[in-house]
């Protein structure tokens, strides 16, 4: 047999039956697509859970509501995550800012806040409240849809308030956030509870803890406890677990 039909023959073989290497890495499907979906979701479903669409920045002025504190107890909030002064803090989804500045006071001029967002235009609402109120220690951040754009292992407190079931790609988001964490540092999730059908929220805007807790399950996070001291939304904290010393 010459050599180049022996080649050709082999290079047959390969795209009929693939690299060995290939079969055996190959991920499952993340995602799932259905045609019939809620209104107000994407169609897009991860982990059973159809993700919702992202409130865009024409509806800041929802963010801002001053009957917020009331129905949802902001104030209460701040005091759960027990910040100290000095903290290097991620704002996820930060919007208009409602908690970026809050946070911001918090941990004072030797801290940090990374106030994240894919949008253009909360950002710019953000360093407009920033040159009006002179704050130095917020850092605008343009993230992308599956990356929050932090440098590894810098950040004490991760907050999602009211975001996490919007992400068009949770695990990657995910899974780059936890890499941003310091090791034991905190990631916080803030969600309407799905358990209370009296929580006037739109259906795919609302998540159960045993849904958090599944999708925060397959990462090297530790669920610390939930908080459900807030009129309609959960508390739900993880910690990044540290690595444990090999022995000698």
């Amino acid at each position: 047999m010459k050599l180049s039909t022996l080649v050709m023959r082999s290079l047959v073989l390969f795209v009929i039956i693939g690299p060995t290497w290939g079969q055996a890495t190959k991920e499952p499907e993340r995602y799932l697509f259905r045609r019939e979906h809620d209104r107000d979701g994407i169609g897009k479903f991860y982990m059973g859970r159809e993700i919702a669409q992202v409130m865009g920045h024409l509806g800041a002025g929802w963010l801002e509501r001053p009957e917020r504190e009331r129905q949802e107890q902001p104030t209460r909030l701040m005091k759960a995550l027990d910040l100290k002064p000095g903290a290097v803090v991620a704002d996820i989804g930060a919007g208009s800012g409602y908690f970026t500045f809050r946070l911001a006071q918090v941990v004072g001029p030797q801290g940090k806040v990374y106030a994240v967002d894919i949008q253009k235009e909360m950002l710019d609402l953000i360093r407009q409240r920033m040159k009006a109120s002179k704050v130095e220690n917020v850092v605008p951040v343009l993230g992308a849809e599956s990356d929050p754009k932090l440098p590894a292992n810098a950040i004490d407190l991760m907050l999602l308030v009211d975001v996490y079931h919007e992400f068009s790609f949770p695990y990657e988001m995910t899974q780059a956030m936890v890499q941003a964490l310091k090791p034991g540092g905190r990631l916080v999730l803030v969600e309407y509870r799905m358990e209370d059908p009296t929580v006037p929220i739109k259906l795919v805007h609302k998540m159960t803890e045993k849904q958090v807790l599944r999708e925060m399950g397959v990462f090297p996070l530790k669920h610390v406890k939930t908080v459900d001291t807030l009129p309609r939304q959960h508390i739900i904290i993880f910690e990044k677990k540290r690595e444990e010393k090999k022995g000698k």
